[in-house]
């Protein structure tokens, strides 16, 4: 009997021992969600956040109070184990978004631009050796040119000398008929000689490269709390490494109201003759040519030619683009011209279209075929990105987002802070209303040839001189959704 005592009660100590570090265990894990729940405004809707904290308060009192008087252990176990596992995942989650956002914001800091030494496909130069000069446009890219010629000499100790053209157009044409060996290519400019001579990638041969990745200051996320802001939509014509400088293909600007819940997205043709500021030295030039100067300067670009102030940026490239639309299982949209994309030859009739992946880009990227060209193809992608935004703004699973969010990380750059993500979350969450989305875009009169364009000085290129009466209606609506009109 009194070994049953001693035994009963040892099992008792036991029982009482995990118990208390089992309450340990909740206690750091309850105080760590707690405060990453506060300190970054996760579940700041329908007071969900004091809810949550208030069943933990609970949980650990009533655990508490059941160690103490040493009544019903084993229930006391199971409590303490299921809610740990529960506030562990919370916090997980938790810690898994803040380093995703800074995984987002931190290719802001800096940018990458593949420079290379190139020769004539043919040459018997097969080394930078070999060289004794390049030519290379030195007022228009010297910075990036100089890091090239730098990291040659400390490489190979090689002292490369500079014949200085006017552009990398000029040294692409030098190469070709022979009257120069060798040039300097930045990945920047090379699709825009693209544009003059389609096979001009296999008409060269790279002989050396190197990436050229430099700090830079990133615009200020200015707004934490605003009910109304503008966004920056770029998209850029690449595969690679969101932080690859590129031109910007698609730019809107997304002028969203969370109180009206109004969102209006104003496009602005890629050929459209605008002043560049920064690298673009404030001369006129295509629009799409501002992303090579970076995302920086294409946004001071709209927000001159609008007189508006742009709060963020989200840059995507066409590998996010791919990602996001199979993520949220394909959009519908509403097609108003029946036409054949260039890219996968897909056949888009008139009327409702449901779009995959690889269906979503030709519709996005076809031009050619279109009646309107470039501006009916900006009025394509606003129904695609207002499709997304109607399916994300459906969703209402943390962890539906959390995946999205998960899987696009590499291929999204964005200046907005987790702060004025959650809040804008949050708002959302808590309203669960759906978004009224409206487009408008810019017009004007296309030519080619007449106009010239700074950073392809010497190249015939089409070119939109935009209508003014167009571009003070579209700051208009911009300046009325902001004001909640």
């Amino acid at each position: 009997m009194k070994n049953s005592r001693r035994r009963r009660s040892g099992q008792g100590k036991t029982w009482t021992t995990i118990n208390c570090a089992l309450l340990v265990l909740f206690t750091l894990l309850s105080i760590l969600t707690v405060y990453l729940m506060f300190k970054y405004h996760f579940l700041a809707f329908r007071n969900i956040n004091i809810f949550y904290t208030a069943i933990i308060a609970v949980i650990f009192l009533l655990s508490l109070v059941l160690i103490i008087s040493q009544k019903a252990k084993v229930l006391t176990t199971i409590l303490l184990v299921i809610f740990s596992i529960i506030t562990g995942a919370t916090a997980y989650g938790f810690k898994s978004a803040v380093d995703l956002t800074a995984n987002l914001n931190k290719t802001t800091t800096y940018s990458e631009v593949k420079m290379s030494i190139v020769v004539p496909k043919d040459s018997d130069v097969n080394s930078v050796s070999d060289l004794t000069s390049v030519q290379a446009p030195l007022d228009s890219d010297k910075t990036n040119i100089n890091a090239l010629l730098e990291q040659i000499k400390s490489d190979k100790n090689v002292d490369l000398s500079t014949e200085k053209v006017d552009s990398y157009q000029t040294a692409y044409k030098n190469l070709m008929d022979g009257t120069s060996k060798a040039m300097v290519l930045s990945g920047v400019y090379s699709s825009l000689l693209e544009l003059n001579d389609s096979n001009y990638a296999s008409n060269l041969k790279t002989i050396y490269s190197y990436t050229v990745s430099k700090q830079v200051s990133s615009k200020t996320d200015k707004k934490t709390s605003s009910d109304s802001f503008n966004i920056f939509i770029s998209g850029i014509d690449t595969y690679g490494s969101i932080s690859t400088v590129s031109r910007s293909d698609v730019n809107i600007i997304m002028t969203v109201n969370m109180k009206t819940h109004k969102i209006l997205l104003t496009t602005t043709p890629r050929d459209a003759y605008v002043t560049i500021p920064d690298g673009g030295n404030n001369q006129k030039d295509k629009l799409t040519h501002a992303g090579i100067y970076g995302v920086e300067t294409s946004m001071k670009t709209l927000e001159n030619l609008y007189g508006i102030d742009i709060d963020y940026y989200a840059r995507i490239n066409f590998t996010s683009f791919i990602k996001l639309i199979d993520l949220l299982g394909g959009v519908e949209v509403y097609n108003d011209q029946e036409f054949t994309s260039l890219h996968g030859n897909y056949k888009f009739p008139v009327g409702k279209v449901n779009l995959d992946s690889e269906k979503a880009l030709g519709f996005v990227r076809e031009r050619y075929s279109l009646e309107g060209g470039d501006n009916d193809r900006g009025k394509n992608q606003e129904k695609v990105i207002s499709a997304i935004i109607n399916k994300l703004g459906s969703m209402n699973s943390i962890a539906k987002f959390s995946n999205i969010v998960t899987n696009l990380q590499s291929s999204v750059q964005t200046n907005m802070s987790l702060d004025s993500i959650m809040n804008i979350a949050n708002a959302q969450l808590a309203s669960g209303d759906r978004f009224t989305v409206t487009s408008q875009s810019v017009t004007g009169t296309g030519s080619t040839g007449e106009l010239t364009s700074y950073a392809m000085p010497n190249a015939s290129l089409y070119m939109m001189s935009l209508d003014q009466s167009s571009v003070d209606s579209a700051k208009s609506a911009i300046e009325k959704t902001l004001e909640g009109n």
